[in-house]
């Protein structure tokens, strides 16, 4: 394991109407070594899907993207990822991938991204952090105006809406996190669709 590469996977979803009025959007996904040895990122738009399989796919084709067995900082926002890295995926390997509905076993959803998924973290030593994109002060709404009138504040309501930073990872996950954090805000691509790639 000392030799193990060691790589911080970032991940991004967006949803958007795409020709026809047909719903869908685009995975992204970025490759980072943590020893500075270049990066790899790759994007598509997928047409009538749900935004849990965007995520799905934009993990699945950054664990694939790998060569060898490898250390990897997952940075999702997705906390159904995240669930699913820490307390592993026994409970649906063992149960074949399926639930039972009505009386009757069925395939679970996205049970071939999450098989995908499944079988990358028998390969590679994955870590997950979350994170939250937040509007910029200046797009956020202002509350309604109360001349006249006192506004009391809660201690046990501020107690329950506690601020969720970003987790911190080691130090130089956090400077590519910081470089990486515009990309993902301003600069993510959206391509055109690409009719040969199937999910």
């Amino acid at each position: 394991m000392k030799n193990t590469p060691h790589f911080v996977l970032f991940s991004r979803t967006r949803e958007q109407v795409l020709e026809h009025d047909m719903q869908g959007g685009s995975w992204y996904f970025r490759l980072e070594s943590a020893h500075g040895a270049g990066t790899f990122e790759a994007t598509d738009v997928e047409q009538d899907v749900s935004r849990e399989r965007l995520e799905l796919l934009a993990v699945v084709r950054g664990l694939e993207a790998l060569e060898q067995p490898s250390s990897v900082t997952l940075i999702t926002s997705s906390r159904q990822i995240s669930r699913a890295v820490r307390q592993g995926l026994d409970y649906w390997r063992q149960r074949d991938w399926k639930w039972e509905r009505f009386g009757e076993k069925v395939p679970m959803k996205n049970g071939d991204l999450w098989q995908r998924i499944d079988s990358a973290l028998q390969i590679h030593s994955v870590q997950c952090r979350t994170y939250r994109i937040d509007q910029p002060h200046a797009d956020r709404p202002r509350p309604p105006s109360r001349r006249g009138q006192r506004v009391k504040q809660s201690k046990h309501r501020a107690a329950a809406i506690p601020l969720r930073p970003i987790i911190a990872v080691t130090h130089w996950a956090a400077r590519s996190m910081q470089s990486t954090a515009d990309t993902l805000m301003k600069l993510v691509p959206e391509p055109a669709p690409n009719p040969h790639l199937t999910t």
